[in-house]
């Protein structure tokens, strides 16, 4: 009872700031090109950043999009530097974020950048030529760059005041919304009525199979009916037609994270793993298939690692003389921020890269067939 009362000021602020929204009496503001957003409503853990992926692989592989400018703006979360920033692959994930570098790397053709002003990112990426005269682009790395075609958002489903063309929420299987609550009671940042507004729900980190009957009974305490897994189409309470699909995560192999990566240590039986995500039992999962984790450094999301932090893990790889040390693709951009790391960890350590893969061959089709014609709306 007594959480209920604590989180009412909480739930009315988001109550009231929707509301505001929706009615027309807050300003929403819109893009000149399409805008695909990728969200959530809950705090980290969700698979964001690979689904980020997923859709720019889908754009590049189009006949539409493929050679076209396609651009990514993100917040660049705990980011040290301010205002508008364009990303380059040789940067820190301190001045850009862990996430926005990543991709950068990943997509080196794709323009990134970073900006806690969602729509003044989407203005000088459409508008490049702003930033010639902009003091809040002083320091962007290359005004000359090319404008945008199309934008992808990343974590903006919060962001009211930027209205995207398109809406991808994603829900994590394994908590799903209707179990959960407001924070800091639970994961919830925001109302669970307002996946409504979405044009596609993906419900990701589900089993690698799932007959058509669990999806069906897995979407209805959403308040998603007739779901119908051929088209892929369900019916939410409020009667608005939405694509739902479900995927599922996959690892690829290790990669070193540095040059001298010495390729010999992955064969190792050990394994020291340090992990600095929202959640991280997965890939501890799916190594114990393969390792025995001998030591397990857990960190706070977007942790940025001292000095200590490396001398704690290096003691351990001296310890553990023979193991192999891993990490995620994320914690490997702000590693890669501390210059202390000695030689002797360095070629011992290597990142797992994760993807996000459809159940079906015909959800994929689906998901991809629907965010491309809506874009040429």
């Amino acid at each position: 009872m007594l959480d209920k009362v604590l989180l009412l000021p909480y739930y009315l602020t988001l109550k009231i700031r929707n509301g505001l929204y929706n009615c027309g009496l807050k300003k929403v503001h819109t893009c000149d090109v399409p805008t695909i957003c990728i969200g959530n409503i809950t705090v980290g853990g969700t698979g964001k950043t690979p689904h980020t992926e997923m859709v720019l692989r889908t754009l590049l592989a189009s006949e539409e999009w493929g050679m076209k400018n396609i651009a990514v703006l993100s917040r660049g979360y705990k980011r040290r530097s301010k205002g508008f920033q364009q990303v380059s692959r040789d940067g820190s994930a301190k001045l850009f974020g862990d996430e926005p570098l990543q991709i950068k790397k990943k997509f080196p053709a794709v323009t990134v950048a970073v900006d806690k002003n969602r729509f003044e990112g989407c203005d000088f990426l459409t508008c490049p030529d702003k930033l010639q005269t902009s003091r809040k682009a002083r320091k962007c790395i290359d005004k000359d760059l090319p404008a945008a075609d199309v934008i992808v958002l990343d974590d903006a489903f919060q962001y009211r005041a930027l209205k995207a063309k398109y809406n991808i929420v994603l829900i994590d299987y394994n908590r799903p919304i209707y179990d959960d609550r407001l924070m800091p009671f639970g994961r919830l940042r925001d109302l669970p009525e307002r996946i409504s507004e979405a044009d596609t729900i993906v419900v990701t980190k589900c089993p690698a199979y799932m007959e058509s009957w669990e999806r069906t009974e897995w979407l209805k305490p959403l308040g998603i009916s007739n779901f119908n897994p051929e088209t892929c189409v369900g019916t939410y309470s409020n009667g608005k037609k939405m694509t739902i699909v479900f995927t599922s995560i996959t690892y690829s192999e290790l990669e070193a994270v540095y040059e001298e990566g010495d390729p010999r240590y992955i064969y190792s039986k050990k394994a020291i793993l340090f992990t600095g995500i929202a959640k991280d039992t997965p890939l501890r999962r799916f190594l114990s298939d393969s390792y025995k984790i001998v030591r397990h450094f857990r960190y706070g999301d977007h942790h940025r690692f001292s000095n200590s932090d490396i001398r704690e893990i290096a003691a351990a790889a001296k310890e553990y003389a023979t193991s192999v040390v891993i990490t995620t693709e994320k914690d490997s951009q702000r590693v890669l921020d501390n210059k202390k790391v000695p030689e002797t960890l360095r070629k011992r350590m290597f990142r797992i890269p994760i993807e996000v893969f459809f159940l079906s061959d015909n959800e994929k089709a689906v998901f991809e067939t629907t965010l491309l014609n809506a874009l040429k709306g």
